[in-house]
């Protein structure tokens, strides 16, 4: 049988000018082994398909199944699992090959077909919708959705087959493997340049679009954003600063430091020795009911427990995991210098996240302001400008080109005057209007804040 040449036009025909020699004087019976062969193959690259869905889609509940049965597949499903990119590039590897196989050998079969030999682009035309078909259907769709369904099966199955093929493909895996890992490093370093800022802002956009197409509470969007930004926020936007610390003097007497402990109302307070500067440990409230009636002059100073130090500067998500290691619901926050900055506790973290934790003992507005309409607010100095930023529901990097090292309203006021300010002074930022109410002990105690735009509740 003589085949047509198009002149330079079979780019595979001048590649393989012998195998295409071969396949022209193939007899009848040597296309029908050919076909057998192709449809072998095209169940094995189902096969292949199917193993990627199912070993990568195993719940930890199916890997706890697994897991439990002693067997010799268990044994390969986890020799296999112990080594995840390595599994999947042997499956790609091995899934490729035998595909490329398919195409070559489906060519020379439809090439020597009766009717198309004559004709090039039918032959290319059947070739690739026929082809690409099939190998679509009943290599990748079909195999997966099977194997969606049939995880367990699957893995049991392709497990001696998985494990041959990666020690025959083993060169090739490696190479893959190891030049992948060298290619995710240097993204990994791109993307630790840019910041996590951008990452979080993007996150926060998706949040606001998705809550746009479907029915999210306030609280549900709320929470959703709080964890975004939970691993950017640091010790001191939080912390309770150092002047509205109430701690105990360790000289204090027993019927002193009870009246103290029933004036601050708190379940927990620090305990300091001359000044806040040299904490010496906390007091657990509980720890005194069992001596409550009792006469005597108890030593509450054996009741303090140890306290925990961490820097302003700690992010608090680092921190949640240190308050559950070691078990504590109040840590002190130092500077530089090793001076007490503030006091945060675990319930100030949890409200980064579900918004605030309102209990008996707690004021009806956490965060202490007076709103006098949806413009104008009064402030107390030492709010926290992450707290102001929520009262005036604004992003918290609203004021951070002007806020310096300040973490308070009043430290705010200091940047932006470059001094202390004098009452009635009026300073401008943006689209926001600062006019100090109240000044004392050098410092600014209450702020007026007025917008451009109101503030309406949600």
């Amino acid at each position: 049988m003589e085949s047509s040449s198009p002149d330079g036009g079979d780019p595979v025909q001048q590649l393989l000018p012998i195998f295409l020699q071969v396949a022209d004087q193939t007899p009848l019976s040597g296309l029908i082994i050919y076909a057998i062969i192709i449809l072998v193959l095209l169940f094995c690259s189902a096969l292949i398909s199917g193993s990627e869905v199912a070993y990568f889609s195993l719940s930890s509940k199916d890997l706890g199944r697994i897991s439990e049965e002693f067997s010799v597949p268990t044994d390969r499903i986890i020799n296999l699992l112990g080594r995840p990119r390595y599994l999947l590039a042997t499956i790609l590897i091995a899934n490729n090959v035998v595909n490329v196989s398919i195409v070559v050998l489906s060519y020379f079969v439809l090439r020597n077909v009766p009717g198309l030999n004559e004709y090039y682009w039918l032959n290319l035309m059947v070739n690739v919708i026929g082809v690409t078909f099939l190998l679509v259907m009943f290599g990748e769709v079909i195999p997966k959705i099977y194997a969606t369904r049939y995880s367990h099966k699957f893995v049991v199955f392709m497990a001696g087959p998985l494990l041959l093929m990666r020690t025959i493909f083993k060169p090739v895996s490696y190479f893959l493997v190891e030049s992948t890992k060298v290619i995710e490093k240097r993204l990994q370093s791109k993307r630790s340049g840019n910041g996590d800022s951008f990452d979080a802002e993007e996150l926060e956009k998706a949040i606001d679009l998705t809550a746009a197409h479907h029915k999210s509470s306030a609280d549900e969007i709320s929470m959703l954003k709080g964890i975004v930004k939970f691993g950017n926020i640091q010790v001191k936007q939080i912390m309770h600063p150092r002047t509205s610390i109430v701690g105990l003097d360790e000289t204090s007497t027993y019927q002193e430091m009870l009246t103290e402990v029933k004036d601050a109302g708190y379940s927990r307070l620090p305990v300091y020795r001359e000044s806040l500067d040299n904490i010496l440990g906390i007091l657990y409230v509980k720890d005194l009911l069992e001596f409550l009636g009792s006469s005597n002059d108890i030593k509450w100073q054996d009741l303090i427990r140890p306290t925990y130090f961490v820097p302003e500067t700690k992010k608090i998500d680092d921190l949640l995991k240190d308050i559950q290691e070691n078990r504590v619901h109040m840590v002190i926050a130092v500077d530089e210098y090793g001076g007490t900055a503030g006091m945060v506790t675990l319930e100030d973290i949890l409200e980064e996240i579900i918004g605030d934790i309102k209990d008996e003992f707690d004021d009806h507005d956490e965060i202490d302001f007076e709103k006098l309409d949806d413009q104008n607010f009064i402030f107390q100095g030492r709010t926290l400008i992450h707290d102001l930023c929520k009262a005036l529901k604004v992003r918290e990097d609203t004021f951070d080109k002007v806020r310096g090292d300040a973490e308070s309203i009043g430290g705010l006021m200091l940047e932006l005057a470059g001094m202390i300010p004098d009452e009635g002074k009026e300073l401008l930022f943006d689209q926001y209007k600062f006019t100090i109410v109240a000044v004392g002990n050098n410092r600014v105690e209450k702020v007026k804040v007025t917008l451009e735009q109101p503030v309406y509740e949600e």
